[in-house]
């Protein structure tokens, strides 16, 4: 277990695995950098969280899958339903169900998926190269969490 790191106070607000990250602020650094740089991107939000679930799910990150949860929820209004159908790699809506389709075929397989669906389905170019670093981003915070057994800091999922 890698126990978060200690310090400024002010960390009990920031959540645990960015507090686990903190052990190494080149890692830290990386992570921040990448997730603000999809902030910009070009898929929807709903895509973003669905497929976080989705890797996280295939991943067996109970932590992401919990944060996941909530910031679907919260954040990007996603429905029960929404939740439970990207935590098995899918959606009701044929686009959504092709990019959460290729991104857990891209963790399943790592890297070797087949982007031909989500394209025909309307994803560009630049958003199949947006939803492998996503995937990428999450396959990392879902290793961090499952190697350092981060104590869940959200609501259960």
């Amino acid at each position: 277990m890698i126990k978060p790191a200690q310090g400024d106070p002010k960390l009990d607000k920031v959540p645990n695995m960015v507090r686990v990250m903190a052990n190494s602020p080149a890692v830290l650094e990386g992570y921040q950098g990448l997730a603000r740089a999809l902030k910009k991107s070009t898929l929807p939000q709903t895509t973003f969280e669905r497929i976080a679930l989705t890797v996280g799910a295939a991943n067996a990150c109970s932590y992401c899958v919990a944060a996941h949860t909530y910031s679907g929820k919260t954040a990007a209004g996603l429905s029960d339903a929404d939740v439970e159908l990207a935590k098995q790699g899918s959606a009701e809506d044929a686009k959504e169900a092709a990019a959460v389709e290729f991104a857990r075929a891209l963790t399943e397989t790592r890297g070797n998926a087949d982007p031909s669906k989500a394209r025909a389905a309307g994803w560009s170019d630049e958003q199949i190269l947006e939803i492998i670093a996503l995937v990428a981003l999450q396959t990392m915070t879902n290793y961090v969490n499952k190697v350092a057994e981060t104590e869940n800091d959200w609501p259960a999922a």
